[in-house]
């Protein structure tokens, strides 16, 4: 009976063991999964079972002809899922989300960064599809038809794998299904297959919750803001007031290289010689804190001061809500407002979240010149881009606040020779070794931004904020981090390379210095709106002002890590910030409720378009009509 039985479901057989198999490959070699003991290495190897077992029920469904066709298909599209993840990673050290997935406006632009990450033997994972269809053709099988309690019961199994899949995870990592913001956790667990499903279910709910929020939602956050606000400091609120503002963001741009050198030449001259001037306040414990939007979503927790989403970009799935962004709050102070990128408008779905935001213009890539001998990689290099930047510029009614985003110091990091102020690095990444060209090429990029705008007379009178946008070096990268840093990528060290750049320049000031305070991406807006005189207590926000005597030492990373002035905690672990060495929890332990909260209260914000039924002005709920 057992032989007549493999005989009759061979195909299927076949096709699932191999699924199976190289699911197991893919999350070894692909993934930088830690596994810690033999209990995770067992489910590791079993998570991919009941995904298996559940397709296998799917193409019992069909009979004959169309069986062979089911399996084909069904087959390729759980390993596309896998190959997918498995590129996406290599980028991102992330996976992919149901958003993400949706974000195909973005596809078109990726160009060079898509096949850069590409590898030959990549299409090794599609040749048992290819052998299984001459398998089909050559043998011309067709599958009996099945019973629906055969195929019942083939669903069932596949369930009971589940949960003892579920049931041996929990055991290693209670309340698996809660962390849905840990995504390793997740596939290391449940698995690719099961993680999309989930993820999916999750994207519903979230789908769900704006329909069924109401005004009530926001009173337990209203209350939560308003008491953890921190008075700004008097000598610095107004010390801009009136001022343009020029913010730049600068891309992949992490803290590391400040200070720092490669072959003997410095990395990063101009921001150096910067941080030492007197009118500048730099801040070398700052964090950014963006997830799978990467720029959109430095964009958006410096516009709301609020986080980004455990999954996808608040761009794409929730540009329609109503937002108290920075833009928005400052056109109603009088500010022309606006942003620059040389990017097509749709890219990241700016042209609709931009509206959202409340910025009076979008400066994209048709307002720039662009040319072959001017570009590179993902667009316009940054030299011409601030060239044309500062013509955009001087048309803008004053005061203004404009937004530029850099190009050029993107993976991965192409730069023609001709470009090249420093040689590249010559470790065996070429990822890590012309990152260091690129973040040169930046610098000295807005060296000439400053100089032409003190040329043009529009200097003076400005306030400049500085940042990195998001980590250029993933840990995939981390032997050759290790080599440059000369010490080991710990998840402690891991953490502190989210590191970026935060520089607040202010001609004229006088006072500029190196301000220790720990502080995020989120601190940007009330820190600047306060600098301007203007006044943050009726706005929803998580950020405080860095300038703030009484503000807390505090950043919390969208992953749930968090930093304070002594501590680390990441991958459930609390680190000493001196030693870097893991210390008792509990340690930690007087955060971890403020960072969870945090990140609670701002995706249900997100999640549920809560402003809505805010009103800024009042600093209250509106009332249901």
């Amino acid at each position: 009976m057992l032989k007549n039985t493999l005989s009759k479901y061979q195909a299927l057989i076949i096709t699932g063991v191999l699924l199976w198999i190289k699911s197991y490959i893919v999350y070894k070699f692909a993934f930088d999964l830690s596994i810690e003991n033999s209990v995770q290495e067992f489910i590791l190897l079993i998570n991919p079972l009941s995904s298996v077992v559940f397709i296998i029920a799917f193409a019992l469904f069909f009979s004959g002809k169309g069986r062979n066709i089911a399996i084909l298909v069904l087959n390729f599209i759980a390993t596309f899922v896998l190959f997918a993840n498995m590129v996406y990673y290599r980028f991102f050290n992330d996976f992919i989300t149901i958003p993400v997935l949706f974000q195909t406006s973005n596809m078109g632009d990726l160009g060079e960064s898509i096949t850069s990450l590409l590898y030959p033997y990549d299409f090794l994972l599609f040749i048992d599809i290819i052998l299984m269809a001459v398998y089909f053709k050559v043998r011309k099988t067709d599958g009996p038809k099945v019973s629906s309690k055969k195929i019942g019961l083939t669903f069932a199994a596949g369930l009971i794998l589940f949960i003892v899949n579920v049931g041996i995870a929990e055991t290693e990592r209670p309340q698996l299904l809660t962390r849905s913001f840990d995504r390793e956790m997740l596939i290391k667990n449940i698995g690719a297959f099961n993680y999309h499903v989930y993820d999916a279910v999750i994207q519903s709910k979230a789908k769900a919750q704006r329909a069924l929020a109401d005004s009530s939602e926001i009173v337990d956050i209203e209350n939560y803001v308003k008491a953890d606000y921190r008075q700004p400091d008097p000598e610095k609120f107004g010390a801009a007031e009136g001022k343009n503002v020029v913010m730049i963001s600068m891309e992949s741009l992490q803290d590391f290289v400040i200070n720092n050198e490669v072959e003997g030449k410095e990395i990063t001259p101009f921001l150096n010689d910067l941080i030492e001037d007197e009118d500048t306040y730099y801040f070398p414990n700052f964090y950014h804190q963006t997830g799978q939007g990467k720029t959109s979503d430095s964009e958006f927790i410096v516009a709301n001061s609020m986080y980004p989403l455990p999954s996808g970009a608040v761009f794409f799935t929730h540009s329609q809500n109503e937002y108290q962004a920075m833009p928005e709050i400052l056109d109603q102070k009088d500010y022309y407002t606006a942003s620059m990128h040389a990017n097509n408008k749709s890219f990241w779905n700016r042209d609709i979240m931009y509206k959202s935001l409340g910025y009076d213009h979008f400066y994209s890539l048709k307002d720039y010149k662009v040319t072959p001998e001017t570009s590179i990689g993902w667009g316009l290099k940054d030299e011409h881009f601030f060239e044309q930047s500062v013509g955009h510029m001087k048309e803008m009614p004053e005061p203004y606040f404009t937004k530029l985003i850099t190009l050029t110091n993107h993976f991965p990091f192409s730069l023609e020779q001709e470009d090249e102020l420093i040689p590249e690095w010559t470790s065996q990444d070429g990822t890590v070794n012309r990152y260091f060209t690129t973040a040169r090429y930046t610098d000295e990029s807005i060296k000439m931004f400053f100089d032409s705008l003190k040329n043009q007379g529009m200097y003076e009178d400005t306030v400049f904020v500085l940042y990195g946008d998001h980590y250029g070096i993933s840990e995939n990268h981390n032997a050759a981090m290790s080599k440059y840093l000369g010490k080991e990528i710990t998840p402690f060290v891991s953490t502190q390379l989210q590191q970026v750049p935060l520089l607040i320049h202010i001609p004229g000031d006088g006072n500029g210095k190196v301000m220790e305070t720990v502080g995020g991406q989120i601190d940007i807006r009330p820190t600047l709106l306060h600098l301007l005189g203007v006044d943050t207590k009726n706005t929803i926000h998580f950020g405080s002002d860095l300038f703030s005597k009484d503000r807390q030492d505090f950043a919390v990373l969208r992953d749930g890590s968090f930093i304070t002035k002594n501590h680390v905690y990441t991958d459930g672990k609390c680190y000493d910030k001196e030693s870097g060495e893991p210390v008792e929890k509990a340690q930690c332990e007087p955060y971890m409720e403020k960072a969870k909260k945090e990140l609670d209260y701002s995706d249900r914000i997100i999640y549920g378009d809560l402003l809505r039924f805010f009103d800024p002005k009042s600093g209250q709920v509106k009332e249901e009509k």
